[in-house]
This record gives structure tokens, sequence and C-alpha cells, in this order.
């Protein structure tokens, strides 16, 4: 046999020995996830489960989840779970507490000045933030507070019953999944494959540099003002976008800015006032308009705090 055929044949063995979904496959999966304890639904991508457990989220879009099998998008369990499976493949997972979300930690349970909280959420029960952790205050009495700040599910052992919906093949699809894998959204995106010329220098003597034509694939994402205020996309976006660009080879991301005008406020009136304007010699027409208003108004500042102060 020749070094070719034996290389094909491998590569067939290897196909079939893969067959089913693999790591690094973008899927699409439905699931809910359960407390062992007492059958708590503690998360769902199905509006139905969602409204019979009484978790009333109406910005949260309840549909199937894109994931990337193996790379820690999922519990553990519920990745080989997946291995080797296929597109409606069904299954339930139990995942122990140390697996899941920790052991519960007594001392995570701190006191802390009281003062360290907003005023509104000095009450048991209340989320709050403190030196860059999160945690639920427990009691409070005097001017010290009891935070907890072990993960609400810590100590809880899972069930995480999951479907596997469909297999990601379209590269904008892996882009919104794994986008709204991060912010809880999938923005409005676009890749295009553009040619450009890029700039070579070459490796003779001379050194000169050439250009010539490259196509180079860019992912346009549209930023809404909603997105652009998202803190896990403001504090983690450059890496978001170096995920992106490895995973579905791309060579840049662009982010594109949109105002939709719905929060304009005064700075949008000035803006729009302002580029409707013929420039410096109407704007000082118009300062003059206004002051000539302001010398011809019959106003007495001296009555006016009369008036207030009899009132």
């Amino acid at each position: 046999m020749s070094e070719n055929e034996a290389d094909a044949e491998n590569e067939a063995e290897a196909a079939e020995t893969e067959s089913g979904i693999q790591d690094g496959d973008f899927v699409r999966i439905d699931y809910n996830v359960r407390t062992v304890s007492d059958d708590r639904v503690v998360d769902t991508t199905r509006k139905d489960v969602a409204e019979e457990a009484g978790i009333d989220d109406d910005e949260y879009d309840f549909s199937p989840r894109i994931i990337v099998v193996g790379e820690g998008h999922v519990f553990p369990g519920v990745d080989d779970a997946l291995l080797d499976g296929e597109v409606g493949d069904e299954g339930t997972v139990e995942i122990d507490a140390e697996d899941g979300f920790g052991e519960y930690d007594e001392e995570e349970v701190r006191t802390v000045s009281a003062n360290k909280l907003d005023e509104e959420n000095r009450r048991p029960g209340a989320q709050v933030q403190i030196d860059g952790e999160q945690g639920y205050v427990e009691t409070v009495i005097g001017g010290r507070a009891r935070v907890d700040f072990n993960h609400p599910l810590a100590g809880e052992d899972l069930e995480y019953e999951y479907e596997i919906v469909d297999v990601v093949d379209d590269d904008e699809e892996k882009a919104a999944g794994l986008l709204g894998m991060y912010l809880q959204m999938e923005p409005e995106l676009r890749i295009e494959t553009e040619t450009v010329e890029e700039e070579i220098t070459s490796e003779d003597e001379d050194g000169e540099a050439t250009t010539e034509e490259v196509e180079q694939r860019s992912l346009y994402i549209e930023a809404t003002q909603q997105m652009q205020m998202n803190q896990q996309w403001m504090f983690q976006k450059s890496q978001v976008a170096q995920e992106l660009m490895d995973r579905l080879d791309l060579d840049r991301v662009v982010v594109e800015e949109v105002f939709d005008g719905s929060g304009g406020g005064m700075m949008g009136g000035m803006g729009g006032m302002m580029g409707g304007m013929g420039g410096a010699e109407q704007i000082e027409e118009e300062i003059e308009d206004i002051e000539e208003d302001l010398e011809d108004a019959d106003v007495d500042a001296e009555e006016i705090v009369d008036e207030l102060e009899d009132e």
C-alpha cells in the first residue's frame, strides 16, 4: 500500500471514529436545570417551563442556546454527554455541587460595615456588590451587616436536562450564539469577505515595499445603546472579539455604534439644532435675536423675589 493510500485510509477511519458531535462543534441545545433537593427550576431555555416555575423575566430570551462543546460553556458532565451525540438526542445529567457552583462555605458569610451598602440595600435578601464581590444580605443590625458571598446555588446538587436541537454550521449564527452567551442578547451582525490592499516588504537587499490585493473576512456587529451599556461587553469586548476571530477564522471584528434617538435628551436636541444652522454668521444672528428678546422683556427681578417670599 502506498503512503498516500495509507493516509487516505487513516483519514477515513478517523472520520468514522469521530462520527457525531465532537469537541469544538457549535450546537444549539434546549435545557432545564433543577435543584435535586427540591426540584426547583433555576435555569431554562423554555418559556413554558419558566412560566410554570414562576420565573418572570420579560427581557430574557427563552430559546435554545448555542454553545461550543468542550469549551466549558456548560458543566463538564454535560460536555461529556454531548460528545458523539446526534441532533434529537435527549438526556439528563446529575451535577454534584462540587462540579456545579461549589460547596457551601461558611467562611464566605462575613460581617461588614452597613455603610458599605446603599441605603435601599440595607435589608435581608438584597443583592449587593462589595469590593468587587457579589453577595446577599442576611441581616442588618445597627451599623453592621451579615453578607453571604456564596453563590446562591452553592451546595446544591443539580439535574441538567438537555436536548440537542441542531448542529450550527453557519458562521454568522455561530457569532450570534457566542455573543448571546456573553451578553444575553444577540445583536445584528454580518460577515463580509472584502478585497483590500496589503503592504508587503520584500526580503531581498532592496527591501522595497509593494502592495498586493488580499481577501479579508470581517465581522460587523451593530452595537445598540443597550449593548454599549452592557457591563459584560464593556469589560470583556477585547476578549470576546479575539475569541470570535480565533473560532471563526476572521481577520477583524468591527463594532458599529448605533444611536436610535430614543434617549437623546438635551445633547441630542442641541446636536440636531446645531446641525441645521448655517455657519458662524447665522449663529451670531441667533444670539443677537435672543439678546434683543431679553432686553425687551419687562422683568423686575426684585419684584419676583418679593412675591416668592410672600408665598
